[in-house]
């Protein structure tokens, strides 16, 4: 008989959109809790209008950050849809919402509200610069983070502007911060009985990710100044992308690895050469080096040839992938980095896989993404007990909403 996930039996009230928040909500589906998305128009969440789109209104876009949740539907300008979610706080542990600071208690449900209705709830509230601040008020999504943390402003070459990465890094970072807060707070409550109310912020996560710089900008001042620098990694040498045929190798070489570069090179007498005998001076003399690396990678044919030669001597290097050829990857297909997931409008497709493997029970092969409204009758009848003719009533005011086949009901 298969263990039942870690969060089975508890309930999560999910106020979330986009990415940072449903990644938090995401988590705590997939590892067992009952995660009720709350969606407050025909719209639902706004990721639905986003990737792929099918008929029914599915989207690529909601089902990998939404799968695993159900949906409930309703028009929150209405007070019976607030009077049917404040009836369900008792039975709730865990609200999560991302609205700019101030709206959900707003809308009626602040922390202090559902904590005197719940004492053992624990509410997370996710944003761009936090609940508290000078910058608490400013809108903001994973990029104004990291303009704001400092890290923008160290991506990209010397002599061009900042570049932004392709990706949601910051968004899905503190979506998964604030998964393993909610967590540590759960466990808090079975121990003391006390909820308590988390504060997570897209800044306050970018900011954390500074690895080196921050302490020794702090002590040196102004004779310290990281800069942007492009392929090559600004403090250690030789790290960073070289061009090889066929593509790209990354290279990240720690001191005491250099001897080993220097004997896959076939050039030993690198570790005495002054200009590259300790980490600094590798670094002042970087691009006599790297042309060094790569005028000998481009004796080899192909990427993979480098990639080979660099490993025999335990050289840490990886080839420079695209994302197809990552989501190719025998490596990747064997842990379920990448896995194949179905929905009857898409069919087959793939998604990133949960970044973390449990010893205690297996990854979850089966994940359905529901349509909005779809788990509305379904919550109503656990969570309050309605009867059939309520909930009809419901729709017929218009309290709740429904999409089916792609015609709103």
């Amino acid at each position: 008989m298969q263990q039942a996930l870690m969060l089975t039996g508890y309930r999560v009230l999910d106020f979330t959109h986009f990415v940072a928040g449903p990644t938090c909500t995401r988590i705590l589906a997939e590892l067992g809790a009952d995660v009720i998305k709350v969606e407050r128009s025909y719209d639902g969440d706004h990721v639905r209008q986003m990737g792929l789109m099918a008929a029914d209104g599915m989207s690529t876009y909601y089902f990998q950050h939404d799968h695993s949740k159900r949906s409930l539907a309703l028009d929150l300008r209405q007070p019976r849809a607030k009077e049917l979610l404040l009836r369900m706080i008792p039975k709730i542990d865990v609200v999560v919402e991302n609205f700019a600071p101030g709206v959900i208690a707003d809308m009626g449900f602040g922390y202090e509200t559902l904590q005197k209705i719940n004492p053992r709830i624990v509410m997370c509230s996710v944003s761009a610069a936090g609940q508290t601040g000078p910058l608490r008020n400013r809108p903001g999504y994973d990029f104004i983070g990291a303009s704001f943390a400092g890290v923008t402003g160290l991506l990209g070459e010397a002599d061009r502007p900042p570049i932004i990465p392709t990706m949601a890094i910051g968004d899905v970072s503190t979506g998964v911060a604030a998964a393993m807060a909610v967590g540590f707070a759960l466990l808090n409550v079975a121990r003391t009985g006390r909820g308590q109310y988390l504060d997570a912020s897209l800044t306050d996560t970018y900011f954390h990710m500074h690895e080196l710089c921050v302490p020794v900008k702090s002590l040196r001042k102004e004779r310290f100044e990281p800069r942007r620098n492009g392929s090559q990694h600004p403090t250690g040498s030789p790290s960073g992308v070289f061009k090889c045929p066929g593509g790209y190798i990354m290279l990240l070489v720690q001191p005491h690895e250099f001897p080993r570069l220097a004997e896959a090179l076939g050039r030993p007498e690198l570790v005495t050469d002054e200009r590259f005998k300790s980490n600094g001076r590798r670094v002042r003399n970087n691009d006599a080096l790297k042309e060094i690396i790569e005028n000998w990678f481009a004796t080899f044919p192909d990427r993979e040839s480098v990639v080979a030669a660099l490993d025999k001597f335990r050289v840490p290097c990886a080839p420079v992938l695209s994302l197809e050829e990552a989501m190719n990857h025998p490596h990747l297909r064997e842990r379920r980095t990448v896995r194949r997931v179905s929905d009857p409008a898409f069919g087959d497709f793939d998604i990133p896989g949960f970044p973390v493997k449990f010893s205690e029970w297996p990854d979850r092969t089966e994940l359905k993404a529901s349509r909005l409204g779809e788990d509305n009758e379904a919550v109503l009848r656990e969570m309050l007990e309605m009867t059939d003719d309520e909930i009809s009533a419901l729709y017929a005011d218009k309290v709740l909403l429904k999409r089916r086949g792609g015609v709103e009901a």
